[in-house]
């Protein structure tokens, strides 16, 4: 499954590695703009996913596992073949984000109806961390590709990567999930679970913070090497490689630390530190290259190492029956944070004077962290209301 979340992962952010490059000038994008644009796939994931991810609870996960990742691929290939700007490109990256809505969690979802509960916590982290690992060889591949043959062949390319998926699922047996109850998409059962919806929320503030980064660091590395030009730097392509290899081990790292000293403290001195470093970098944008980049490749490791803590805590909150409906929740909120951070970033950056402003920069950073903060302050408020009913 992990293998297989590899290719699936393989387009994922072929748009953001290509946006600064090839597509802002040529279709001729605002901040706010490339923000749309690549903030389409997390808008489409977020559309779909309640009713694949809570679909899940009555039919194996499997079935729908193959059918999103045969969408992500033809939708990929796609967006090479027919985008031509703004509104055409949301709209075929968006599809692919439905396709990925049928993916990842259900992915997830045939994981975990597979394993008995003693090893879930690990296997999720494990699967969870290999995410990272995808990323990375999307945005390397993407751009290597693109540079060489052009930025339409590079989604012809990474759109294969999900008939990987396919054929782990080929290889997977049978499973009859636990029957649910009540209707497909009532989330009443998964809103009254306050500690799970404590996880879902600070999911949401970590994605929003993630996909910022995610969706703009080879715009602002861009920006930072042309500001140190005679300076021996990292490119672009190897920034962006490099802060989505570091998340593999620092999402296994944030679950053994959660493991340890407890999941809520954990998570709550993650994002509190990774806060801290956005604002760092924020107030250093005009600063030499070589101070930057440990601040960013810090950041890297923070940014994401709370994933697995969340996404575990959630799975172990949620309650057996509903446990489809919950992962449905927690993409939701997930990539509606993503969905938020990639335009949100856009917009920062074209208020204060482009991406080509340090000032800019500032305010694209400060931003991040303001929204990693609700994550903490979620946390707190569910373990509060579950200390209450004690």
């Amino acid at each position: 499954m992990c293998l297989g979340q590899l290719g699936s992962l393989l387009p994922h952010v072929a748009v953001p590695s290509v946006l600064a490059q090839f597509l802002i000038p040529e279709w001729r994008l605002s901040g706010a703009d490339a923000g749309l644009l690549a903030g389409g796939f997390a808008a489409g994931y977020m559309l779909s996913v309640p009713v694949l991810a809570t679909l899940t609870d009555r039919i194996d996960a499997r079935l729908i596992l193959i059918g999103g990742s045969a969408l992500s691929a033809v939708a990929t290939v796609m967006f090479g073949v027919l985008a031509q700007g703004l509104f055409s490109g949301a709209l075929i990256w968006g599809l692919a984000g439905i396709g990925f809505g049928g993916a990842y969690m259900p992915g997830l979802k045939a994981l975990t109806d597979r394993l008995s509960p003693g090893d879930s916590s690990r296997a999720i982290t494990l699967y969870t961390s290999f995410f990272s690992l995808g990323v990375s060889l999307s945005f390397l591949i993407s751009q290597l590709v693109a540079e060489r043959w052009g930025w339409r062949i590079a989604f012809a390319v990474t759109g294969l990567g999900p008939l990987a998926m396919i054929a782990a699922c080929l290889l997977l047996k049978p499973v009859k999930p636990h029957p649910a109850e009540g209707r497909l998409l009532d989330f009443a059962p998964v809103l009254a679970n306050r500690s799970a919806m404590g996880f879902v929320i600070g999911y949401g503030a970590h994605c929003f913070e993630l996909y910022g980064l995610r969706t703009w660091v080879v715009a602002f590395w861009t920006f930072v090497a042309m500001r140190n030009t005679s300076s021996a730097i990292l490119s672009p392509v190897a920034v962006s490689v490099a802060v989505s290899l570091l998340a593999m081990p620092s999402s296994v790292f944030g679950n053994e630390l959660a493991l340890r000293i407890g999941r809520h403290r954990a998570i709550m001195a993650i994002m509190i530190v990774s806060a801290a470093v956005a604002v760092l970098i924020g107030i250093s944008t005009s600063q030499p290259a070589l101070l930057l980049l440990p601040l960013v490749a810090i950041f890297a490791i923070t940014v994401p190492a709370d994933s697995g803590a969340l996404t575990s805590g959630m799975t172990m909150a949620s309650h057996l029956r509903y446990r489809g409906a919950t992962m449905a929740m927690h993409s939701t909120i997930g990539f509606a944070g993503a969905a938020l951070g990639s335009w949100g970033v856009g917009v920062a950056l074209d208020a204060a004077g482009g991406p080509q402003s340090a000032s800019a920069w500032t305010a694209a950073f400060c931003l991040m962290a303001a929204a990693v903060l609700v994550g903490p302050l979620a946390l707190y408020w569910s373990r509060s209301a579950k200390a209450a009913t004690h």
